[in-house]
């Protein structure tokens, strides 16, 4: 039964598990930002803990391929950069890791947002814009939040 589910857990699966399942986490921010349920969900380690769970599978999958430095060239340039991508293993881990910091840095805003009594309408482009954007929707949700909370703070 194990290898069964091993076998169905190919890059390709994990890439589609791992897209189609943030977005419940997304649309409980976006339009459940003061529900429990997304306190529980969205606002917890579970989707991270998920997200994460599917990094430490294709990293020890890499590691079992013998190639865990193998294209691993971040810091050589864009060339080096393009050669990393053009790896699907590594390609996907990175993917994990930019969906986790939108979803985290998305909660982060809900949060914020109910801190500093910002309005919904605000929030709602600003998490759409992180959703798709990460840090763009960060910033501008930042630019916004000003005027709710009266005041400029780079540490909150």
């Amino acid at each position: 039964m194990i290898n069964n589910l091993l076998t169905l857990l190919t890059y390709e699966n994990i890439y589609l598990i791992a897209n189609w399942g943030v977005i419940p986490f997304w649309l409980l921010l976006i339009f459940l930002p003061n529900n429990q349920i997304t306190n529980f969900f969205a606002q917890s380690i579970i989707p991270f803990l998920l997200l994460g769970v599917g990094y430490a599978y294709l990293s020890y999958k890499i590691y079992l391929e013998n190639n865990i430095l193998d294209g691993f060239e971040l810091y050589n340039g864009l060339d080096g950069l393009y050669s990393m991508f053009s790896n699907e293993s590594l390609l996907l881990v990175f993917w994990l890791h930019f969906l986790s910091l939108s979803l985290f840095m998305g909660a982060w805003i809900v949060r914020d947002g109910r801190k500093y009594m910002v309005s919904k309408i605000v929030t709602i482009p600003s998490l759409i814009l992180t959703y798709f954007t990460g840090p763009v929707g960060l910033v501008i949700y930042w630019f916004l939040r000003i005027f709710f909370a009266k005041k400029i703070s780079f540490n909150d």
